[in-house]
């Protein structure tokens, strides 16, 4: 037997196993017998033969002294794939659909709005009790995107309507701005979540092309994003939050700092300094009117 046979053997559990010089065309298992036993002039080893690539297993005897037989494990299909690993498998994509994209990039405000409301472009609509398309200033300097409607957002129909709303606009009144003046808030995508879980890839890139006319209906001088789904969707790259602080990125020739979503500084208020150096950074790139 070559080492890789008897490697291979030992890593499927069939092993040890020997073969008898004197038999080269059998796999051979020795005699078991406990010590001492003496015997008459029976063979010291029985075999039985063994075809070449079969599997074999010795089975322990219930009795001192018996000769251990193998046993014969017929490799079949079915068996053979039992260990093979499943198929990877590929990440769900959005194909971009050019011709509704055209129509959204032509709708004024009111149009914009009525077709977020109507849309079923993915799964979010199935459980949404109804759009949320954006609120605040349409010729805003600022413009800030969020992640999603949550349960307050999805019964009122306005973004950062709840806890999380409240500390934003305590932090936008810091530096003096309000909703309805030189601020306009988004969301990445216009549906709720269901359980206000993150939102998907593909649930964002169906979302994107509503953003995107937004964001050239209000012009904005700065783009803000509010946690990792809002830069997924301004920057089209994950990244993460806290490498991508402080830096200044761009869409489309405009400016985009990132920062915390309120809904994480909640829960993490240690942060919520770090928040501010943000939006003071904001300040000093793009200063408010």
């Amino acid at each position: 037997m070559t080492p890789q046979r008897a490697a291979l053997l030992r890593e499927m559990g069939l092993a040890p196993l020997w073969r008898l010089r004197s038999s080269p065309k059998a796999d051979v298992v020795p005699e078991v017998r406990p010590a001492g036993h003496r015997t008459a002039a029976a063979p010291a080893v029985r075999h039985a033969r063994v075809e070449p690539g079969e599997p074999v297993i010795t089975q322990p005897s219930p009795e001192r002294g018996v000769v251990q037989r193998p046993v014969r494990v017929p490799v079949t299909e079915s068996s053979a794939s039992v260990a093979r690993p499943p198929a990877p498998t590929s990440p769900q994509q959005t194909t971009p659909d050019p011709l509704r994209n055209a129509r959204i990039a032509g709708l004024d405000w009111a149009g914009l709005e009525d077709k977020i409301r109507a849309c079923h472009a993915c799964r979010l609509c199935e459980k949404r009790r109804q759009a949320v398309p954006g609120v605040g200033d349409r010729n805003a300097s600022w413009m800030l995107v969020g992640e999603g409607p949550g349960a307050d957002e999805d019964r009122l129909g306005e973004p950062f309507v709840g806890q999380a709303g409240k500390l934003l606009d305590h932090m936008l009144g810091a530096l003096g701005l309000t909703r309805e003046h030189q601020v306009f808030i988004a969301n990445a995508v216009k549906c709720r979540p269901p359980h206000n879980r993150t939102p998907e890839a593909d649930e964002i890139a169906a979302c994107l092309p509503f953003l995107q006319r937004q964001i050239e209906l209000v012009q904005p001088k700065l783009l803000i994003a509010l946690g990792r789904p809002g830069a997924q969707a301004l920057l089209d790259t994950a990244i993460s939050i806290g490498a991508a602080r402080a830096k200044r990125f761009e869409r489309q020739g405009i400016p985009v700092v990132v920062t915390y979503h309120p809904a994480y500084l909640l829960r993490n208020p240690q942060d919520k300094g770090k928040a501010w150096e943000d939006l003071c950074f904001a300040r000093s790139l793009v200063p408010p009117v």
